[in-house]
């Protein structure tokens, strides 16, 4: 009996320590993050029977419990994935907007102040002032062009950094996690199945600390252990031992960086799809969603802007009395061959029709024997040619320039990419501004008739002596004159022209009449005899016809297969991404609120409450006092059993 007596009480005794060091232990540990509540789990000992029935043999603590809800924890991982994600994301895009929406900073001021100096020029050809005022402007232009491509290069370098970063934390997570999955099977085994409860806290917390970078999926194992997987199903995690991720160079951009996963001395690229949750897939979303669009967005503008004015102003006449030449240095598609390609076909890439551009990138696949596949990038859009190269898709011309491509080479051409970055002038004298028109149209002192003709414009497309280039039309400035017939029904054209001088052509009012590559029309009502006169333009220094032409291009919808002008696609491109900016902040905000609110659910099972610690802690104090005086009890009857004689 009084064996039995201090046996329970020895038992209540251990109990209550137990009790008191899990919950100073719990109080310990309430800041740390990862720790979940723990809770020393008592059991009745099994009773002794006696002659009175079944006597208690006091209390046994059978386990600590660890305090966590597999189904809340993996929840708040897929849901802080999803908002770290959103978060870079908006963090990246933020600086696209600041800089595009910037009033100083952003192009449309820009554009508005070169065509303003056209207009000046276009009012007062004859003012060197004017001219300068032009020149200056178009600089600006060109500067703030060349500005936004390199903040965008700048801000793609930045990507590479942060990939770069965020790769070197997953491969150490995995390592860490890996070592205590070693560490909880050798723990877990030699304990008889008791659970290694702060180890698993810590494991837990490096998951959660993964799923930051990347989104990563738990399988657990019969013997504790995780297998984590990344991206379509990768291993990053088996049992004790962890793979190695890698950014790796892309196999076409030299100045980009992909993710690529590394198994059995083997590296394998990992696709965009695969890259999903966490920073890693914040960036890349951005990267491959906003950046190269913005950038391509920015590249067109600059072309297209770039290869309008210019061929205007080659039907021009500058100062000094000789057709124009480019304005603008307009930046050509970059065209990459893969590096695992095996052939040595070499491909070009030309702009053949500016209004035609997207802003998508694209690839160039080779079939085998004269098939060619072209992939646009933005869409996926697979275009099949089977007669060879050229072909023309979206107004860009690819063509086999030399070599012999292998079956499966591809090719990345990008042709707007540095559009913005690399346009420049290409004038800087003031005398070779085209504002002039090359020709001037005038009728006789002498007509009698009400005719009157117009000003002479010259065609876009004019017939060439040297087809290369428009403004070597040996044509254009030939004097040619047109006289009417008796009755003034019919016309004759004298002079050297295309198409050849004729004879009794009829006369229809308003009607266009084309010859070397300019139009006139003649209204009213012209007499017999009447004449008139189409010829050089020898006062080109006060003539700004050409400049008022230039000017009108800024409203003329000249992109988006003649749809947008130069204004109206960029603020288009602001809008896009102002909007994409406001969308990601309300998803992020709404996304980090489901993941708090998940959070407090999970910590009202797992997170230390103080108040109820201390509480825990004062009925365990308690318990380990009774149970002190119920020792002492039975010491107490022990030594009255030794006095007895």
């Amino acid at each position: 009996m009084g064996t039995s007596i201090f046996g329970i009480g020895v038992t209540a005794l251990n109990t209550a320590q137990i009790g008191i060091t899990t919950t100073e232990h719990n109080i310990a540990n309430a800041s740390t993050p990862g720790f979940s509540r723990q809770q020393a789990v008592q059991t009745a000992n099994p009773p002794q029977f006696s002659g009175a029935g079944f006597l208690g043999q006091g209390v046994n603590v059978s386990t600590i419990k660890r305090m966590y809800s597999e189904f809340l924890g993996a929840q708040v991982l897929q849901e802080q994935a999803q908002a770290n994600q959103l978060d870079t994301y908006y963090t990246e895009i933020q600086q696209i907007n600041n800089l595009l929406a910037d009033a100083s900073a952003g192009l449309a001021p820009a554009i508005q102040g070169f065509f303003s100096g056209v207009n000046t020029v276009a009012t007062t050809p004859q003012s060197q002032a004017g001219r300068q005022t032009m020149l200056s402007s178009a600089q600006v232009l060109v500067s703030r062009f060349q500005a936004l491509g390199q903040r965008m290069a700048d801000v793609s370098a930045g990507l590479n950094s942060q990939i770069t970063t965020s790769v070197a934390a997953i491969n150490g997570y995995a390592q860490q996690i890996a070592a205590l999955n070693d560490s909880i099977v050798l723990a877990q085994g030699t304990s008889g199945g008791m659970t290694a409860n702060d180890l698993l806290d810590q494991r837990d917390q490096l998951i959660t600390q993964l799923n930051v970078e990347i989104k990563a999926t738990v399988l657990k194992q019969t013997d504790g252990s995780y297998n984590v997987f990344i991206g379509n199903g990768q291993a990053l995690v088996v049992g004790s031992g962890a793979y190695t991720l890698q950014a790796a160079q892309n196999q076409q951009d030299a100045s980009r960086l992909d993710l690529a996963y590394s198994s059995n001395g083997q590296v394998i690229r990992l696709p965009q799809s695969a890259i999903q949750g966490g920073k890693l897939g914040g960036l890349m979303n951005f990267r491959t969603q906003t950046l190269d669009a913005t950038q391509n967005s920015l590249g067109r503008l600059a072309i297209g802007m770039a290869s309008n004015f210019n061929a205007q102003h080659q039907l021009g006449l500058d100062a000094n009395g000789a057709l124009g030449g480019n304005f603008f240095n307009v930046p050509v598609p970059s065209v990459a061959p893969s590096v695992v390609n095996a052939g040595t076909g070499a491909v070009s890439a030309t702009i053949a029709n500016v209004a035609a551009l997207t802003t998508s990138d694209y690839q160039l696949i080779f079939n085998g024997g004269t098939s060619y596949s072209v992939l646009r990038m933005s869409d996926n859009t697979l275009t099949n040619f089977p007669a060879g190269l050229p072909q023309t898709v979206d107004g860009v011309t690819f063509a086999l320039t030399g070599g012999a491509p292998v079956a499966g080479d591809t090719f990345l051409i990008r042709p707007t990419a540095s559009g913005a970055g690399s346009i420049s002038l290409a004038i800087s004298n003031t005398n070779l501004i085209a504002a002039a028109s090359p020709v001037r149209s005038g009728a006789a002192l002498a007509n009698t008739g009400s005719g009157a003709i117009s000003s002479a414009t010259v065609n876009a497309t004019p017939v060439l002596a040297n087809p290369a280039h428009p403004a070597t039309d040996l044509n254009l400035q030939q004097p040619v004159t047109i006289t009417f017939n008796n009755p003034p029904t019919t016309f004759n054209v004298a002079g050297v022209g295309v198409p050849l001088p004729g004879t009794n052509i009829p006369f229809t009012a308003g009607a266009a009449i084309t010859y070397n590559g300019w139009t006139v029309s003649i209204s009213g009502a012209p007499n017999a005899g009447d004449v008139f006169s189409v010829g050089t333009n020898t006062l080109s220094t006060a003539d700004g016809s050409n400049a008022l032409l230039l000017a009108g291009l800024q409203t003329r919808p000249n992109l988006s297969n003649s749809t947008a002008s130069y204004e109206g696609a960029y603020a288009q491109l602001v809008g896009e991404v102002g909007n994409k900016t406001r969308e990601l902040k309300v998803t992020s905000q709404a996304q980090t609120t489901l993941v708090n609110n998940t959070i407090q659910q999970q910590q009202s099972i797992s997170g230390v409450n103080l108040d109820e610690e201390a509480a825990n802690l004062m009925r365990f104090q308690r318990a380990y006092q009774a149970a002190g005086q119920a020792i002492k009890v039975a010491n107490t009857m022990f030594d009255t059993l030794l006095s007895l004689r």
